[in-house]
């Protein structure tokens, strides 16, 4: 059925009706790849909407993003020290939350959502979610991995052995992909540093089924679907 397309992304959950009248006008919108047209009526279930080149989130007015976050940038909503926050790189419409945390140093993959039942599933430890990590590390030796393979206590609980593969060793560094199940704070880095490994560069590049793919650093995209369904399950 074919409505007002700034209905349409009000009903989404990306802006207000007002907001969405401001974004067609500056030709932030298209239908069906031509740029759309202030009070055109679109069928959803039809028509291909994209807002800034993304697709749309699903209905329900609940937003689910995806962001590659570059270093630097704090995971809060604010930070009392005046330092660049994750939500300042998401100009969505709506408030959206991260779903857990990755480092000031640290960047890759961030979930970010208005859906407090998901991010609560994804974030409590029985969940049990997979986060996948590529790691830079100086101070590499023989016997480093079966070393940080090894269990150790974190905030007094015992995280689960982690699945390590190295993808690539040149003297003393290396380059590793690290898959966790939790998501204790700092957790890589102190996983690391038990090993007697100096990590360099972190990037968390999966989580659950989602992956960071070709996103360019700094920009974010709507999860899709398929993306969320996953994550749900």
């Amino acid at each position: 059925m074919k409505e007002r397309l700034q209905k349409i992304l009000s009903a989404r959950g990306v802006c207000s009706r007002r907001q969405a009248e401001a974004w067609i006008r500056a030709g932030r919108v298209t239908v069906n790849g031509q740029t759309a047209a202030l009070g055109a009526s679109v069928d959803p279930e039809v028509d291909t909407i994209l807002l800034d080149g993304r697709a749309l989130p699903s209905g329900g007015g609940s937003v689910y993003i995806m962001l590659h976050k570059p270093r630097g940038y704090v995971t809060t909503l604010s930070d009392e020290r005046g330092r660049p926050t994750v939500v300042q790189l998401v100009d969505c419409g709506t408030r959206v939350y991260p779903v857990g945390r990755l480092d000031m140093d640290s960047e890759g993959l961030l979930l970010l959502t208005n859906d407090g039942a998901l991010a609560d599933h994804l974030t409590h430890p029985k969940a049990e979610v997979d986060k996948i990590y590529e790691v830079w590390v100086t101070g590499f030796f023989q016997g480093a991995l079966e070393r940080l393979a090894r269990p150790i206590r974190l905030d007094g609980y015992t995280i689960r052995p982690p699945k390590i593969r190295l993808l690539g060793l040149r003297d003393d560094q290396a380059h590793l992909l690290i898959t966790i199940h939790e998501g204790r704070n700092r957790q890589i880095r102190r996983m690391c540093q038990a090993a007697g490994l100096n990590v360099t560069r972190l990037r968390r590049i999966g989580e659950g089924a989602v992956r960071l793919g070709d996103l360019k650093k700094g920009t974010w995209r709507y999860l899709t679907v398929e993306e969320i369904a996953h994550l749900k399950k």
